[in-house]
């Protein structure tokens, strides 16, 4: 993890542990970067925390008001390989301004809803009615 910043590291991991708590999540390193799947869809792109290209968060954000927001991040972008079309946008962690954690925490939910099954969305609000 030789010169990765050290905020955006804790950041990306503060994702990441948000993320696989998620009903049904997993991790998996397709192509040598780290995602997040549910229903074997992902929903959260992390990248690679070698160094080799800065760390960001990709998230499928189908709702107007989170996808303008995310697209206002210092660096943001559409997603790649035509996902940006789909509503993924990629934002990196290590610009002047990014968003926070919990903000983020808050898109990587919105990308599960998109492509998580009912009973999981269910889970996860029952989840969240009984400790909020």
């Amino acid at each position: 993890m030789t010169g990765v910043p050290t905020a955006a590291l804790k950041k990306w991991e503060k994702v990441r542990q948000f993320a696989l708590a998620l009903p049904g999540a997993s991790e998996e390193f397709p192509w040598g970067e780290t995602v997040v799947k549910v229903n074997k869809k992902i929903f959260v792109f992390l990248g690679v925390t070698d160094g080799s290209s800065p760390l960001g968060v990709g998230a499928k954000l189908t709702g107007a008001q989170a996808h303008a927001h995310a697209l206002s991040s210092p660096g943001a972008a559409p997603s790649g390989y035509g996902l940006g079309a789909a509503g993924w946008v990629r934002v990196p962690l290590d610009r002047k301004g990014a968003p926070s954690a919990a903000v983020l925490c808050d898109w990587v939910e919105e990308s599960y809803r998109v492509v998580a099954t009912r009973r999981l969305i269910a889970e996860l609000d029952a989840c969240r009615a009984s400790s909020g």
